[in-house]
């Protein structure tokens, strides 16, 4: 047996051990505060392909083992989905995309009305792929016109920035033939020959675009500073250039690309309380799940607070300001 998995079941039998405890009545085994609900804490991951299924998994986890709570990562759609099931109260946290959080705050773009959520950390910053098979003709996102390429799944974020990053190089979004899959049929499609490429958003490495990359030869093609500063200039001034490093995926050279920041958000409503236990485990445990989940290493407590123009949860503000005491 793996060190990690003697963990990991270390970590389930301590859940075991709280949930038993808690069902029995018996105080001591968890600081938790008084306003959580009964059920099920979810948390609104993504696809099972992707960071954010991953890094909710482990966080469900955490928050079982050191809360005595039941927590469990959802699949979902993406960062608009997550916003909605978080807003809706079917989910109590979620991951979303700063763009898209944007918008869901001022009732724009996917979203017709703005929506009661607030921010309780900015994790980390995610990476614009725009991935072809290492022996494609395409070369640019201008090449992208007439050919297959899947623009993420209905309901994701990285829907919303993929269309803003075809109109600001100039490609009609409609002359590219759209089948809208999420990451895991994206990698499966583009392995098979379906489609000619697929836009995805998220941390470095995703474990779905990694785990292709050992069987198939990829590149990524490159976003060009003027069309971040077009999309800034247009939004919500949400983005920032980037690159991939050398050697991400197997590729050789550095390119150049866009990066959005990440947020782990909440519904307005939160009792302050269960976002300040919430916040107290994340930062706990950000080195354990980093062992598994290299994205979880970026959360910085100096970073964690600028999420404009999304705001903080009030019981996020308590947290950071009990931090500097």
């Amino acid at each position: 047996m793996t060190r990690d998995r003697m963990l990991r079941l270390a970590r389930l039998a301590a859940a075991a051990v709280c949930a038993a405890v808690v069902v029995l009545g018996v105080s001591g085994c968890s600081p938790r505060a008084g306003e959580w609900a009964e059920g099920t804490a979810v948390i609104a991951g993504g696809g099972t392909t992707g960071v954010y299924f991953d890094y909710g998994g482990h966080f469900a986890e955490e928050l079982s083992t050191a809360l005595g709570v039941s927590a469990e990562v959802t699949e979902t759609d993406g960062s608009v989905d997550n916003l909605r099931r978080v807003a809706s109260g079917e989910a109590l946290l979620g991951f979303a995309q700063g763009d898209a959080a944007a918008d869901a705050v001022a009732g724009r773009g996917a979203f017709d009305e703005p929506l009661p959520i607030q921010a309780a950390a900015r994790l980390y910053d995610e990476y614009v792929h725009v991935v072809v098979r290492a022996d494609s003709e395409i070369d640019n996102i201008t090449d992208l016109t007439g050919r297959t390429v899947s623009l993420g799944a209905v309901g994701s974020g990285v829907n919303v920035i993929a269309t803003r990053i075809l109109d600001a190089a100039r490609v009609d979004a409609g002359s590219v033939s759209n089948p809208q899959l999420d990451l895991r049929e994206s990698i499966a499609a583009l392995e098979s020959g379906e489609i000619d490429g697929f836009f995805w958003v998220g941390g470095l490495p995703t474990p779905g675009i990694e785990n292709l990359s050992g069987s198939l030869p990829l590149r990524l093609l490159p976003i060009e500073q003027d069309w971040v500063n077009a999309v800034n200039a247009r939004y919500s001034d949400a983005y920032r250039s980037s690159d991939f490093p050398a050697g991400a995926y197997g590729i050789a050279q550095s390119v150049p690309t866009m990066a959005v920041p990440n947020y782990l958000i909440v519904a307005s409503a939160t009792p302050d309380a269960v976002v300040k236990d919430v916040l107290t485990v994340l930062f706990d445990a950000r080195s354990r799940m980093a062992e598994d989940v290299p994205a979880a290493a970026l959360l910085s407590r100096r970073q964690a607070i600028f999420t404009v123009p999304v705001d903080l949860h009030p019981g996020a503000v308590d947290f950071y300001r009990d931090q500097r005491g």
